[in-house]
């Protein structure tokens, strides 16, 4: 992580097949903000999709979810992560770091929960706050 930028805004990834959640910071890096739910299309569009995330954003850097067990393993989910990550910094020239992102999606749940987002409207918006609570998580470190 030593050559990871210190400085400009980042965006966090919580990794998934068929959707992606967003979630990036200020330029300052003291908050994260959920950004979108992409929904993945063919490998180009995705491409093209963080491409422009990039240049939109002005992303310095990415931040992608590690599933991992309760135990401190590695999962399969784990390397489809990480094939992503490498896929990511391939399209993008863009450093990734891997961030464990256990409980995320349960904070999620229950931050939603908590503002009292209809449960019809959760699943709508759970990956991209689930990459919120990745970031916000990195930032904390």
């Amino acid at each position: 992580m030593s050559d990871f930028p210190t400085l400009g805004r980042l965006a966090a990834i919580d990794f998934g097949t068929v959707r992606i959640g967003i979630a990036i910071t200020d330029p300052s890096r003291n908050f994260a903000s959920p950004l979108e739910n992409y929904n993945r299309s063919d490998l180009h569009g995705d491409e093209l999709r963080f491409q422009r995330l990039v240049e939109e954003e002005d992303i310095v850097g990415f931040v992608v979810g590690l599933p991992i067990n309760t135990d401190g393993r590695e999962t399969p989910k784990s390397r489809e992560a990480r094939s992503f990550g490498d896929w990511l910094t391939e399209v993008t020239q863009i450093p990734v770091v891997y961030h464990d992102e256990r409980f995320s999606t349960s904070m999620a749940h229950e931050l939603m929960i908590a503002a009292n987002v209809k449960a019809s409207k959760r699943k709508k918006h759970l990956d991209m706050i689930a990459a919120q609570q990745i970031l916000q998580s990195f930032l904390s470190q």
